[in-house]
């Protein structure tokens, strides 16, 4: 019988899947990983996820890769901001509504890949455009290469949609 999980907190009580090659551990029990794959769960929040990373993980620090798809998140939590080893974010098959959700992650230096197909914000109307000129890094895309004419397409967009904010000029007093 397979369990849904319903909070990250849920995680310390489960046994890892097997994948491919053997999970390493340290001298104090915890993985020697670089991924966390969460999806297909019920997940409707990352509450504790620090605390229960550090439990599970030797250096929680150095996640590079997490899978969350086929959950029931509804925003980008904060705390994957805090994650600036994270390459690989797979967000596809969820409940994010707002498309604006997308520039958390312009703080995260190394993401490269990314998905979030199959959630309401891709409804929106630029979806792909808007997320390409906000995360200009990114080389994958909803599993597919981030093209040159992407990149050309998107600038267009920015130029025509999205207006520059108005600096204020500050008037010093005679």
């Amino acid at each position: 019988m397979v369990e849904f999980q319903a909070s990250v907190t849920d995680l310390m009580s489960e046994e890892p899947r097997t994948g491919q090659r053997p999970l390493k551990h340290s001298k104090s029990g915890k993985s020697l990983t670089q991924s966390l794959w969460l999806n297909n769960n019920v997940l409707s929040d990352l509450k504790d996820f620090k605390q229960v990373a550090s439990q599970l993980l030797e250096h929680p620090e150095n996640l590079a890769w997490i899978d969350l798809s086929f959950n029931d998140l509804t925003s980008i939590d904060p705390v994957l901001t805090t994650l600036l080893n994270l390459s690989v974010l797979y967000l596809h098959g969820n409940s994010i509504q707002q498309l604006g959700e997308v520039n958390k992650l312009a703080v995260l230096p190394r993401l490269r890949s990314l998905t979030l197909h199959g959630n309401p914000m891709e409804e929106e109307k630029g979806y792909r455009q808007y997320v390409l000129c906000t995360l200009s890094r990114i080389t994958t895309f909803d599993f597919s290469g981030v093209t040159k004419a992407d990149r050309t397409t998107a600038e267009v967009w920015k130029r025509m949609n999205i207006k520059p904010k108005k600096t204020r000029i500050k008037h010093s007093a005679l």
